[in-house]
């Protein structure tokens, strides 16, 4: 098992509602271990995956699927 994290930077405001549905969606996506927004840095997610499993940027294509613009700022 080969672990990773990215952290995903998106530009609109989200209420909380929307973080966690966001958060729920992409944690359960294949690959994926967990997805989390802080309270203070909303427009920030941390996603923890299985690096043999899935590409960062197919998780970042996941994001803006759901009509959000996000782009990966740490890998």
């Amino acid at each position: 098992m080969y672990t990773g994290d990215i952290v995903i930077h998106i530009d609109e405001e989200l209420d909380t509602d929307r973080i966690h549905e966001l958060e729920r969606q992409i944690g359960v996506e294949h690959g994926v271990y967990s997805a989390c927004m802080h309270e203070k840095t909303r427009h920030l997610m941390v996603v923890d995956f299985d690096a043999t499993e899935v590409r960062p940027s197919r998780i970042v294509d996941s994001v803006r699927a759901r009509g959000l613009h996000a782009e990966m700022i740490g890998f």
